[in-house]
């Protein structure tokens, strides 16, 4: 049976970005094991359970029925109760201030090589859910850019949705310092797609403790951190490519070990080239 490490941020992620790679595993047979940065219940964004939500820029609902319910009945499970605590797997690495800095480093990396031998090898795919919480947790964190890492070390798939696939951009060997993704070409949430207002965030999270954050649990953000369409371009360089697919329903593209989909509506396809990708060997899609 494949096993596949699928990361959601616990910021809130999009149900149907969860959903269409989740199916896809389901029905194939493989074996899920869910992780957040600090081990914690993720919590699904409401507007990707609400089917009455207009998406500004697309002027119509991106949330259906079908979809809705979905999220709802695996939020309401307890199938993502307890997932995996990456802060508790992957070491942090350590500040160049530290006095013993060098033995730190190479008590890190023993760490990581270790992670890599020993436990990577269990799994055959990493999936990494989109939504707008993956822009707080999960694009600039150190841990979860040494697990893709690992990933492409021992050459096993990744795959990334929507704002997902900033973590790809951002990580890097920290020696050399070039985006992973350099030379590749990947999709992601085009600028055409980006909220002028409305970029939410959802979960347990609250900074005076009582755990319920602004608004009850709904932080307003506005529009959002940085326009993923310019990093991704940027990160790919002068031989790889961005490629949006703006106005083609879905945007799904393969260049191995990569795995990127634009945004909700590529999700199913997502999930089923993953699969296309573990069973049949799917080296280039998309492009």
């Amino acid at each position: 049976m494949k096993k596949i490490l699928l990361v959601l941020s616990e910021w809130g992620y999009w149900g149907e970005e969860l959903i269409g790679p989740l199916e896809a595993c389901d029905a194939a047979g493989y074996d899920i094991t869910f992780l957040t940065p600090t081990g914690k219940k993720p919590t699904p964004l409401s507007v990707s359970c609400s089917p009455g939500y207009i998406d500004p820029p697309l002027g119509r609902s991106v949330t259906s029925e079908e979809m809705a319910e979905k999220t709802r009945q695996v939020n309401e499970s307890n199938r993502l109760d307890r997932p995996k605590n990456l802060a508790s797997w992957i070491p942090q690495r350590p500040y160049p201030s530290s006095p013993t800095y060098l033995r730190d480093m190479e008590a890190y990396y023993m760490k990581l090589d270790k992670i890599v031998a020993e436990e990577l090898g269990e799994y055959d795919a990493l999936a990494i859910v989109g939504g707008s919480g993956a822009m707080i947790d999960l694009a600039n964190n150190q841990r979860l850019h040494e697990l893709i890492l690992g990933f492409y070390k021992l050459n096993k798939p990744i795959a990334a949705e929507c704002y997902g696939v900033a973590c790809l951009a951002f990580a890097r060997d920290f020696r050399e310092k070039r985006s992973l993704i350099w030379g590749k070409h990947v999709t992601g949430h085009p600028i055409d797609y980006d909220y002028l207002d409305g970029t939410g965030f959802e979960g347990f999270h609250g900074i005076d403790g009582s755990n319920r954050g602004f608004g009850d649990g709904y932080i307003n953000f506005g529009p959002p951190f940085y326009p993923l369409e310019f990093i991704l371009r940027d990160a790919v360089g002068l031989d790889g490519a961005f490629i949006g697919n703006v106005g083609h329903q879905t945007s799904v593209l393969v260049d191995y070990p990569f795995i990127t989909s634009r945004s909700t509506a590529s999700s199913r396809e997502c999930g089923r080239i993953l699969v296309q990708v573990l069973e049949k060997g799917l080296t280039r899609y998309g492009w």
